[in-house]
């Protein structure tokens, strides 16, 4: 009992969990507008989704707004986390799963996608590699630690 009294709260690896969910929508954040800002402003919003053009193709618009939507969705989604986590909510460790594996899933589904526009292009550039690796490399270290971890189940708690 005194061994679980000292395993409840947000201590622990939990700190480095606590980082990486209060970085993780910044990061987002800043990738949507340094991608996107550059397709709106500078008219390559235009050239790709305009018929006629050279770099027309009708998935373009598809896959940019989708990319922007589920971005945008995965913002709202790890907020949502934040809250679970620092309010000790016994739900936090699904959704962080959920999350991180949606992560994982959504890249490789987007790479794919735009293989379909960039036919010529390699599937997994390597910022896709990278980001792919980081993300299940946090998916093999992060998701069986919420499993088995005593300190998740002892501090996660809440209804």
């Amino acid at each position: 009992m005194v061994v679980e009294e000292r395993l409840e709260g947000l201590g622990g690896w939990l700190i480095l969990v606590a980082l990486g969910i209060i970085v993780s929508p910044l990061r987002i954040i800043f990738e949507l507008f340094s991608l996107y800002s550059d397709i709106f402003t500078n008219g390559y919003w235009e050239i790709l989704t305009t018929s006629g053009t050279d770099a027309y193709h009708a998935m373009w618009a598809p896959i940019l707004l989708g990319e922007m939507g589920i971005n945008l969705a995965l913002i709202f989604a790890w907020l949502y986390t934040i809250f679970l986590f620092f309010s000790k909510k016994r739900a936090f460790p699904k959704w962080y799963i959920g999350i991180v594996l949606f992560t994982l899933i959504f890249i490789v589904v987007d790479a794919i996608a735009i293989k379909s526009v960039l036919p010529d292009e390699p599937i997994f550039d390597s910022d896709t590699v990278k980001e792919i690796s980081r993300t299940l490399i946090s998916c093999l270290i992060w998701i069986p630690y919420m499993l088995i971890s005593k300190r998740v189940a002892a501090t996660f708690v809440r209804q």
